[in-house]
């Protein structure tokens, strides 16, 4: 209930499903998202990844979008002509595989639709043609942004897809067309044979928008190291070639089915999968027979670059998916095999089963300082560390930590013992090198690439590498391009700013990539036709068409002298001259048919728009899209149209747990506002953590925040009348009245910088949380003095709070906004300023001193159970003033509050000299004192001149009664200075600045 109400606060709610559709309808017929070049202000282009139409938009998905449109409207408030533009990507595999799966009758997803989405049978069933489902959840996903209220110009909507689909944006299609033309001229873009992520039914390339999930394949790259056993190789696939010379044994698992094959007229000892997985990386595969495991335990193989002769050694744990399902041990250097060498030890059992006895010792072979030599192997020695006993011990992280930390130390600064031959004295890096050139050189060794991760193409086929031949590649190792690259980055602002390292690691570590596939929906390759462009090569700077797209259409009857283009007409000089400068302009307006000034008028539109200003995107795509958006435009565009700003937001959790339909935690995003409204989950989407971090979406988070809106929303209802009172009948005579004006400001100026920094949780923390804290107070401090909250200070502050939350919840705030007589739109309303006349330092310590006080003296009855009649508080002398003043200069000058070096500064001041020597633990306690302040209060204290304590707290005597329960209650405060001060208990000796001291009769 809000105190102090000159009306009836009226017992009702925000009308959530009526207000957004009457601010919809506003928005659209007042077109006032639809942006416009304007050269009298300054201009703001963000983007945000376009949607997949291939299934609907859940809670999860709304958090990327909902965080640019925040950042939008912010800047639109801060008088910015923002572009918030809006497109759908066709492009790939993700609906043409979603209309299979319902042609297979894929019950799963049939069910997913049925049940969680609510789509009718019938509609269901049209989902065999892919343009169906395309039409479908475009709309879909469309209807979803604009119930958000997200605040799009939707003239500038697109689509991705190429000839064959019955909604094709041809423009779309000429400008990646003329990208890959440019890419191609620049050398970027070659042919040959690369391992690639590949779906054998599809039969093509996948990269992470093709799978089930979004996984990007990972691919793993290793060396083979060929074993001869008799007449057959016996290939064992790792990471580490340059430790062969430490090799022991190898361990196969005695249980599992190898097979004979010959490879290349070899005949190699591998498992069924492996050889499955072998026959995609062009090998001439051919299974002969099959052998057990257990046939291969106690024989000895020869290792062809040693010339030594090591045993074959039972172990459960090799994985028949994993390599060539036979493990090289070096016990000496890997701590999975030095443990696996231990266990088998003691398993008398299986020495015994398989008559053979485990006599090796590990073989040293480098040294690194991060794990110091002694007489034991290093691998060894971290088992030790780590206190490991047993390879299946329930803690197995422990292993699995105790192997990166020992792989790490090595790569990074492991050299080769010098006994070693051929690389003895080599970095780790360099001696793998030479191994690996050599093994492959001599036909000892060979390349076997798998996958990293498990991943299905969204056909539901399990993916594979595939070795393509006549494959095109874009080339991301190109170090011309890296460095480019590199440049943007470091040049670029990214947000949050711990993120910029993860950018640099993958232009590292990024090779070519496959950038066109024989199947899915998109552009075709401009010179081979076979090829279609696929997705996360068509969508790296489709941000430049935004500008564009207005002014072209895909409409073969197009009248002239229109304002438009024909996409049909479209050509590279058109591109050339409107994205780059290039060309002569009467040429390009000649062969694109247009008019010379319609050119230059869509030209003039790019160059005022572009480059794009802030980039929206999921942490998730920073391994591929953000990344290739980075490359793209540096080989494409000239440095002053490079993006200028990245923002990299976490995923959404479902009350603690990742969304997916075994859970039944998926919401749809549509349903969740039919029935809680759009802004009560815009902002928990954005309250519950900060942007990097997973938001932790819950309904009871969702309630409470609707819940705190509708509170505000009483609250203005409450105050209405105070909209009308005359700004100059300001009053400034109360302490609580500069208090709340100051923290009207000290809000505005920690929010917007929380907004620029994208701290957005601790910006809605401010809003709604601090600034209820704040008007309780103040209302706490009007009611004890029996004065009248309705005030110029409760109206600004009323407004203030409705301008900070327009950016995050605009239906809310652009109600309120009207019912208190404004006119619409509190989005274009200018963003609050800070009044640095307002701020004063000296209100914000009175009103803690005040609150302090209290809380105190409450505390002191509760432990007591006295029920007091007389208060005395008394203030710190002149002395404590003055030491303080000095304590806290010198903390903050020195950074540092090491006691006795204070102590000895102290005792030489002439001024506070004798105190310091009478009271050291006063001083103590002083220094615990300040330490105890945030920064912010230590700084605030430095600025102030001079503080009063006495002022404040007189003025608190009011509240203190009304929170004591008592009126009647004598206050007297004293200052420890004063002769004449009632202190029958001696108590203002241990008053502090600050830390008024208290006595209670």
């Amino acid at each position: 209930m809000v105190e102090n109400s000159t009306e009836k606060t009226p017992n009702l709610d925000f009308n959530w499903k009526t207000i957004e559709e009457k601010w919809r309808v506003r928005w659209t017929e007042q077109k006032i998202f639809e942006s416009e070049c304007d050269s009298n202000k300054k201009k703001y282009f963000l983007t945000v990844a376009y949607p997949y139409p291939n299934s609907p938009q859940h809670v999860g998905h709304g958090r990327t979008y909902t965080l640019a449109d925040v950042h939008a409207r912010y800047k639109r408030m801060k008088n910015y002509n923002v572009l918030f533009p809006m497109g759908f990507h066709y492009t790939g595999t993700p609906i043409v595989s979603m209309s299979q799966r319902i042609k297979s009758s894929d019950s799963e997803l049939i069910e997913t639709f049925r049940k969680i989405y609510k789509i009718p049978d019938e509609l269901i069933a049209s989902f065999i043609e892919p343009k169906k489902i395309a039409s479908y959840f475009h709309e879909e996903i469309k209807q979803g942004m604009k119930e958000m209220g997200y605040s799009i110009d939707w003239r500038r909507e697109f689509t991705t897809i190429d000839k064959g689909f019955t909604t094709i944006d041809k423009g779309y299609s000429k400008l990646i067309s003329w990208q890959f033309r440019n890419l191609r001229k620049n050398g970027l873009i070659v042919q040959g044979s690369h391992p690639v992520g590949w779906c054998p039914q599809d039969q093509s390339p996948v990269s992470q928008h093709d799978t089930i999930g979004d996984i990007e394949p990972e691919l793993i790259e290793y060396d083979l190291v060929k074993f001869k056993f008799e007449d057959y190789i016996i290939p064992t696939a790792t990471l580490r070639p340059e430790t062969i010379f430490g090799v022991t044994n190898l361990w196969v698992n005695p249980d599992i089915q190898y097979v004979i094959a010959l490879i290349n007229n070899e005949k190699w000892i591998i498992t069924k999968e492996a050889s499955s997985k072998l026959e995609y990386l062009n090998l001439s595969v051919s299974v002969v027979s099959e052998i057990k495991g257990s046939e291969l335990v106690g024989k000895f193989v020869f290792n062809q670059l040693t010339n030594a002769r090591v045993p074959v050694f039972p172990a459960s744990f090799v994985d028949p998916n994993n390599g060539t399902g036979i493990v090289m041990s070096v016990p000496a250097h890997a701590p999975y095999d030095y443990q696996a060498m231990i266990d088998l030890r003691k398993d008398d059992d299986t020495l015994k089963k398989y008559g053979i006895s485990v006599d090796i010792k590990p073989i040293t072979l480098i040294h690194t300082d991060e794990i110091p030599s002694n007489n034991s192997s290093p691998a060894e020695r971290i088992i030790a560390q780590y206190s490991i006993s047993n390879q299946n011990d329930h803690n197995d992280t422990k292993l699995e930590e105790a192997t990166n930390k020992l792989y790490s130390a090595e790569f990074h600064a492991g050299k080769i013992l010098p006994g070693i031959d051929i690389i003895g004295n080599l970095s780790v890096l360099k001696a793998r090198e030479i191994i690996r050139e050599k093994i492959i050189k001599e036909e000892i060794g060979t390349t076997m690439y798998e996958l990293k991760n498990v991943v299905k193409c969204r056909c539901g086929t399990p993916c594979v590498v595939k070795l393509l031949t006549n494959q095109w590649f874009i080339n991301y190792g190109d170090k011309n391009w890296k460095k480019l690259a590199y440049e943007l980055v470091d040049n670029m602002e990214i947000l949050p700013e711990e993120i910029r390292q993860e950018f640099k690691n993958v232009i590292d570590w990024l090779k070519e990539r496959a950038c066109a596939r024989k199947s899915g929906l998109g552009t075709r390759l401009p010179w081979d036709n076979e090829w279609i462009i696929e997705s996360l090569s068509d969508s790296v700077i489709y941000m430049a068409y935004y500008p564009l797209s207005k002014y072209i259409s895909n409409d073969a009857n197009l009248q002239e002298n229109t304002d438009k283009v024909l996409a049909d007409d479209l050509n590279d000089a058109f591109f050339d001259y409107v994205l780059l400068g290039k060309n002569d302009i009467n040429v390009v307006a000649r062969d694109s048919k247009i008019s010379a000034e319609l050119l230059e008028r869509i030209k003039n539109e790019f160059l005022y728009f572009y480059p794009v200003d802030s980039r929206h995107s999921g942490r998730d795509l920073i391994p591929n899209h953000l990344t290739f958006f980075i490359f793209n435009h540096t080989a494409i565009f000239p440095k002053d149209k490079w993006p200028k700003q990245i923002v990299v937001n976490g995923s959404v959790l479902m009350e603690g747990k990742k969304m997916s339909k075994s859970l039944g935690n998926i919401i749809p995003l549509r349903q969740a506002i039919e029935e809680y409204g759009a802004d009560p989950i815009r902002l928990t989407m954005l309250a519950s953590s900060e942007i990097l971090q997973d938001s932790d979406f819950s309904f009871d988070l969702v309630k409470g925040i609707r819940s705190k809106l509708n509170d505000i929303y009483r609250t203005v209802i409450a105050h209405k009348n105070i909209f009308t009172i005359a700004q100059n009948s300001l009053d400034h005579d109360e302490l609580e009245d500069d208090w709340i004006s100051s923290r009207i400001q000290r809000i505005v100026l920690e929010t917007t910088s929380a907004i620029e920094k994208f701290r957005i949780r601790e910006a809605l923390h401010n809003i709604l949380y601090l600034m209820d804290n704040d008007l309780q107070w103040y209302q706490k401090r009007k009611l004890a003095k029996k004065k009248s909250v309705c005030n110029n200070f409760l109206k600004e502050f009323l407004i203030t709070r409705i301008k900070l939350l327009a950016p995050f919840a605009p239906f809310f705030t652009e109600e309120v906004w009207e019912i208190i007589g404004n006119k619409p739109f509190v989005g274009f309303e200018s963003w609050p300023e800070v009044n640095d006349s307002k701020i004063s330092l000296n209100s914000e310590d009175n009103e803690k001193l005040i609150q302090d006080m209290i809380f105190d003296i409450q505390k002191i009855t509760k432990v007591t159970k006295i029920v007091p009649q007389k208060i005395m508080i008394y203030t710190a002398s002149t002395t404590k003033s003055k030491l303080y003043k000095k304590l806290l200069d010198r903390i903050q000058k020195e950074s540092t509050a090491n006691f006795g070096v204070i102590m000895k500064e102290l005792v030489n001041d002439d001024e506070i000299k004798d105190f310091v020597k009478r009271s050291p633990d006063l001083v103590r306690k002083m220094i615990e004192d300040i330490l105890s302040e945030s920064l912010d209060v230590r700084e605030r204290r430095i600025k102030i001149d001079s503080f009063s304590e006495m002022i404040p707290l007189q003025d608190g005597i009011s509240l203190l009664r009304n929170e004591i329960g008592n009126d009647k209650l004598e206050v007297r405060i004293y200052s420890e200075d004063d002769r004449d001060k009632y202190d029958p208990k001696q108590k203002s000796r241990f008053s502090r600045p600050y830390k008024p001291a208290i006595y209670i009769e």
